[in-house]
């Protein structure tokens, strides 16, 4: 089987241009891993759409089945344009929370950079989880996929591993969640870490920074219609939210090599 790897901000996912196998999970978790695979956050397959230009599907590294990859979408641009599957700077895609829309930069007839019209994002009220006798205070946000945003003081400290796994499989999220945690760094600038479902700590995640930003200002820390930056392990997003909470996502999108598996 042949595949790219590709990265956004470093979260990394391996590309196939095909139909999903029917062993799609086996082959996820196998080649994602680290030590005995190529190493990723999991796989993404592009193949045609009756409804777009593009459909992709998006398995994480445990081999279950994601709905939306914010960084997965970038560099699904990028494979399409850059491997000449289109010659078309404005694309629609097809995913599990509906239909995307990517605007491509080029640089020397390659794709730099991905804008992505992602919709939608619709942020609850704050709530308390017990987690083991702990109180935590967060916030739930849809972004096509689930979200659980905590500020914290000092993201340096932020329990990412052992609070971020917890959550995940709390009861309130019985399909699992997405958990970001959150420090305000000064107006429109936040820094975020995140623990992803299916896949644990990685260097950046499109849809978490988008449902931060979603959060921020719904408490205060961010505004609407302004380009909000969000810094990754992996770099920075920039983020903008209309007042209708419509999202767009601006980032990076690489392409690191070509490769084949026995599968």
């Amino acid at each position: 089987m042949k595949f790219t790897k590709m990265h956004g901000l470093g979260n990394d996912y391996l590309y196939v241009y095909g139909e999903v196998p029917e062993n799609v999970e086996e082959i996820s978790r196998k080649l994602s891993d680290r030590h005995f695979g190529a190493g990723s956050d999991g796989m993404i397959y592009i193949s045609t759409s009756k409804v777009a230009d593009f459909k992709m599907r998006i398995f994480n590294a445990d081999g279950s089945e994601a709905k939306m990859c914010g960084n997965g979408i970038r560099c699904v641009g990028k494979y399409v344009y850059d491997k000449g599957y289109t010659d078309k700077t404005t694309l629609k895609i097809e995913t599990l929370s509906g239909i995307k829309t990517l605007k491509l930069s080029l640089a020397g007839g390659k794709v730099n950079y991905v804008t992505v019209d992602m919709g939608k994002a619709v942020a609850e009220d704050k709530t308390e989880l017990d987690i083991g006798g702990q109180v935590i205070s967060l916030i739930p946000v849809s972004v096509g996929n689930p979200h659980a945003v905590i500020f914290v003081d000092d993201i340096e400290k932020a329990p990412l591993t052992t609070l971020g796994p917890k959550i995940e499989h709390h009861s309130k999220f019985p399909e699992g969640v997405n958990v970001e945690f959150v420090q305000v760094i000064s107006k429109n600038v936040l820094r975020m870490r995140v623990w992803e479902r299916g896949s644990g700590v990685t260097f950046a995640c499109g849809t978490g920074a988008c449902a931060s930003v979603i959060a921020a200002i719904n408490q205060g820390y961010c505004d609407y219609d302004c380009d909000v930056s969000v810094i990754l392990d992996g770099g920075t997003l920039h983020i903008t939210v209309a007042d209708d909470n419509t999202v767009t996502m601006r980032g990076p999108a690489t392409t690191v090599y070509e490769g084949e598996a026995e599968i």
